[in-house]
């Protein structure tokens, strides 16, 4: 998957660093993020003396314009807040952070996913959601403290239930309704305040199209950075024998049951929900 790194690690403890020239900026232009793009099509960041090159001025949420983000593989990254102008150096454009899941450039897609989800949290935390008051950010660890009442702010993750509902050789597998991401994949949703994960497998999928689950077993997680997410993936089977759906057609474009055999779907080994997938699709789900 995206965090299964081709070597080293990603060290995200904060650290209260200035960068030096050959660290690599993550520069974010409302949606999107600044990458270059090889000849053999891998992707690649700026270092910080490139933008500090081709930079205009930065939004001042911070005394300096970059901020520490975290060392991947013994590379420091950093977070830039400021615009990058339109870019002087050609080599670099800015693409949709959503898109930035490519299979061969997986190691720095896992660090940009990171980095955006680092630059959202700063971006909204800004101001004290207690009091309204200007936040500074901590010297020692990643949190953001409020000037006025002392509130502290610590970035914010969501965890969401992916599910593989079988039904003996079966897997259902659904379409998002209104959204440009338009493949197949499972069931999935946040788990609600009050839950437990299992209880949010059982509900989401009574939601979504109707049916009773039994035998829920965990299989592993995934940090999902481009939504601030922790996808948390389930194998549940089907609770009785009548297949019917009941289709939510505002959350689903469609739901249909598939055997092994002829599962549309080809694991990239970006995501959860495709290695979940994959793993049915060879027998070897957990039973």
């Amino acid at each position: 998957m995206l965090q299964d790194l081709s070597f080293g690690t990603l060290e995200n403890q904060y650290r209260c660093q200035l960068p030096e020239g050959d660290d690599l900026a993550v520069c974010v232009q409302g949606n999107r993020i600044l990458v270059g793009r090889r000849e053999d099509g891998t992707l690649f960041l700026p270092a910080v003396k490139e933008v500090q090159a081709f930079s205009g001025s930065w939004e001042r949420w911070f005394d300096e314009p970059f901020r520490y983000a975290f060392t991947m593989q013994e590379t420091r990254y950093f977070l830039y807040f400021g615009a990058a102008g339109s870019c002087a150096d050609l080599r670099f454009c800015y693409t949709p952070a959503a898109s930035l899941r490519e299979p061969a450039s997986r190691d720095l897609c896992h660090a940009l996913m990171t980095a955006w989800h680092l630059y959202c949290w700063y971006r909204d935390n800004r101001f004290c959601g207690r009091c309204g008051a200007p936040t500074a950010h901590d010297d020692k660890e990643r949190m953001m403290r409020c000037s006025a009442c002392g509130n502290m702010i610590f970035p914010r993750i969501a965890p969401a239930a992916i599910i593989g509902l079988t039904h003996g050789d079966k897997l259902l597998l659904s379409r998002y309704a209104n959204r440009s991401y338009t493949r197949y994949g499972m069931l999935a949703g946040f788990i609600e305040v009050g839950e437990t994960a299992e209880e949010a497998v059982a509900r989401e999928v009574m939601e979504e199209v109707g049916l009773k689950v039994k035998n829920i077993r965990y299989y592993k997680s995934q940090p999902w950075g481009i939504a601030g997410n922790l996808s948390v993936g389930y194998y549940c089977d089907l609770d009785g024998e009548d297949e019917t759906i009941t289709l939510d057609e505002n959350e689903l474009s469609c739901a249909e049951w598939f055997t092994r055999e002829k599962i549309p779907y080809n694991d990239e080994g970006i995501s959860l929900t495709g290695e979940m997938i994959r793993m049915f699709q060879e027998g070897k789900e957990p039973r």
